[in-house]
């Protein structure tokens, strides 16, 4: 288990490594035919900063080697924002006093029609972590009724056991989506109340839905928790150790950095524009292979810059409240969205960039 690797690492020595390099340790790195997840602490290291136009054209070469000009769009679909946590930084924390809402099976379907026609395959069902108001069979449930027309279908709700992937994969769920949002213990604690502060059972998370055959695993950390560097490293480590166990699943990668949401939550650092930039080229960098995943929290004009440079997978016309492609009432938001052009216009810009849109990159046919 990653954990057991994790449990390993002294982080005040890679805390140490990554702001202890020079320009030498980071001239040296960038000579390398190849880099590893190693030399990660010294890519992301405020020393670093002075190569990004190196790093970023070795992230746009790697990127174009392995997908092409691809950049695939998807879109979160949100169920409920119904939650037994009360996260600091969430939107859907249980504390907040604002009206909550569950779609129906009705509704959900209302939804995803509406992302069909503006020509989505790959959806994204998130829910805030209340299995009470969003159980297993109901998700289930949603994908029997959806796995005909969408060729992803990934879920970004609570941890679960395998027995319960193993239910979701039959029912059409192809992949999860689960943040551990700081691999910092301490941290992580001070933040989180309720079932999620389980830190261990939510590491443990990807691999139990891997051994449930889901062939999409998403991993992250939301940037602003703690320092930004240190959890990047540890999130490299992460998505290393699940793509050479894992080898038979995609493994992406998210690195969102804090919004506003309910609560006005105070970040404990700003991570700029840059800092986000050499993040991405450091991951492509160490993780040729791994898919990036840039979402609507961030800028239009963040956005089309990293279109091409790393980026391989983008969320398009976000809606973060239930409801909120099809239905007039406005419900709690679980972040506010940054880039609100609707999907068109996104497929534009990657069009003019002489990038590709890609709509649907899988169908059932080729498990036949």
């Amino acid at each position: 288990m990653f954990e057991t690797i994790l449990d390993t690492v002294e982080q005040d020595r890679l805390h140490a490594r990554i702001y202890g390099a020079c320009a030498a340790d980071v001239a040296h790195v960038l000579r390398k035919a190849h880099c590893t997840p190693d030399d990660f602490p010294t890519l992301i290291s405020p020393a670093a900063a002075e190569f990004l136009e190196t790093m970023a054209a070795r992230s746009r070469q790697l990127t174009t080697l392995r997908f092409g000009k691809a950049v695939r769009l998807y879109a979160p679909l949100y169920i409920s924002n119904e939650c037994v946590n009360a996260c600091a930084y969430c939107g859907f924390n249980m504390r907040n006093d604002t009206p909550r809402t569950t779609l129906s099976l009705e509704q959900v379907l209302a939804e995803a029609d509406v992302l069909h026609r503006q020509g989505f395959r790959h959806l994204l069902l998130v829910s805030g972590e209340h299995r009470g108001f969003v159980p297993v069979a109901f998700i289930s449930g949603i994908a029997r009724q959806l796995r005909e027309t969408f060729a992803g279908l990934s879920i970004e709700v609570y941890p679960m056991e395998t027995a319960d992937y193993d239910v979701l994969a039959a029912s059409g769920i192809t992949g999860i989506a689960v943040y551990q949002e700081t691999y910092d213990r301490a941290r992580y604690a001070a933040l989180h109340n309720g079932p999620k502060a389980d830190f261990s059972y939510r590491l443990a998370t990807p691999e139990r839905a891997a051994r449930a055959g889901l062939r999409e695993l998403g991993i992250g950390a939301l940037l602003g928790l703690s320092d930004h560097r240190t959890d990047l490293a540890l999130l490299a480590l992460h998505a290393g150790y699940l793509m050479k166990t894992f080898w038979q699943a995609r493994i992406s990668i998210s690195f969102p950095r804090i919004r506003q949401a309910a609560g006005n939550f105070v970040p404990s650092e700003t991570v700029t524009d840059r800092q986000l930039a050499q993040a991405v080229f450091a991951l492509r960098l160490v993780l040729p292979d791994a898919e990036l995943v840039l979402s609507t929290r961030e800028s239009q004009q963040f956005r089309d810059g990293m279109a091409g440079l790393g980026i391989t997978r983008m969320s398009a016309g976000s809606r973060t409240n239930p409801g909120g492609y099809s239905i007039a009432e406005k419900a709690l938001e679980q972040f506010a969205v940054d880039d609100c052009r609707n999907a068109a216009e996104v497929a534009a810009m990657l069009d003019r960039k002489g990038l590709e849109p890609v709509w649907k990159d899988f169908d059932r046919c080729f498990l036949a």
